[in-house]
């Protein structure tokens, strides 16, 4: 005669569980199946009229309850617990020790294992991060403290999911919620972290090209005044090898231009004495020209070194 046991409503989850591990078992066709709700169960069982029930609901469930108080029910344990887990990758094994339901009664009278499914967050991927924060808060609102099975904290968390993970769920699971949702509305904190996020790395990289700037425009001030060095010198040059009286005033002209560029060079304070020693200098080469008739060139005869 073969036995008749309840799986579950057709498509509820406690059905597609008991199917799959009796299927796997080998058993399918071997039990006579009915497809009753779990108060139903729960009544068929104590009256006698069906020989078992899968359960799937939590410990505190009044159905459990019920179940596990009266001492006329008995627990089955699964002897090949691990080879199920094994097999289906999201049961996983709950250890029952003696005694463990009802101490005076030694409920059950001997260590047990049992099987469980994880309830599982499935959600859009266009969903906004934020409200994954939210689902993901209500989550370990409700699931988050510690239960007979689970300890605190456990809850939400990855086990064996088939699903592709949310990026955001990791970043959850890793650093959990900002600290900021404990004294800001939501979409305050939401958006104190993001802002964070997008800035912090913008400033980490920020902060050493804002440090070389001052250095990067320095140089190029510095540059502008070596340049304008360079040219007078090229010109003094000139002077002492081809110095040329009657081109005096073209001399002169020159020099009014070096020191027109001079003074529209842009310092800072730290190279206003380079800037005002070339200005100087230009200032020198010109009264050079003025002093004399041949400032640039020596009589024959005479000793520069002198």
């Amino acid at each position: 005669m073969r036995k008749k046991i309840s799986a579950g409503v057709e498509g509820s989850g406690t059905h597609a569980q008991a199917t799959k591990i009796l299927k796997e078992s080998g058993y399918v066709g071997g039990v006579d199946l009915r497809n009753l709700p779990g108060s139903e169960a729960v009544k068929a069982l104590q009256l006698g009229e069906i020989d078992g029930a899968f359960i799937v609901d939590g410990y505190e469930a009044p159905n459990v309850q019920t179940l596990l108080n009266d001492p006329m029910m008995h627990l089955v344990t699964f002897k090949r617990a691990e080879a199920y887990a094994k097999l289906i990758p999201y049961l996983h094994i709950l250890e029952v020790p003696q005694g463990a339901f009802s101490l005076p009664r030694n409920f059950p009278s001997m260590d047990m294992k049992l099987l469980a499914t994880t309830t599982n967050i499935l959600i859009d991927d266009r969903m906004h991060p934020a409200i994954q924060f939210l689902f993901l808060e209500a989550a370990r609102s409700i699931n988050g403290k510690g239960s007979f099975f689970a300890e605190r904290g456990e809850f939400p968390s990855f086990k064996d999911s088939i699903m592709t993970e949310s990026p955001v769920a990791v970043h959850y699971e890793k650093n959990n919620y900002p600290l900021l949702a404990a004294y800001f509305p939501f979409w305050i904190a939401e958006l104190i972290s993001r802002l964070i996020f997008i800035l912090l790395p913008f400033c980490v990289l920020a902060y050493p090209i804002l440090q070389a700037l001052p250095g990067f425009r320095a140089k190029r001030m510095q540059n502008k005044i070596n340049r304008l060095y360079g040219e007078l010198k090229r010109f003094e040059q000139e002077l002492l090898l081809n110095f040329n009286p009657e081109q005096r005033n073209e001399y002169l002209k020159k020099l009014d231009l070096l020191e027109y560029q001079a003074l529209n060079v842009k310092v800072s304070k730290r190279l206003s004495g380079d800037y005002y020693a070339l200005r100087t200098s230009i200032d020198y080469v010109r009264n050079c020209l003025n002093r004399g008739q041949h400032p640039y060139q020596f009589d024959e005869g005479v000793d520069p070194d002198l």
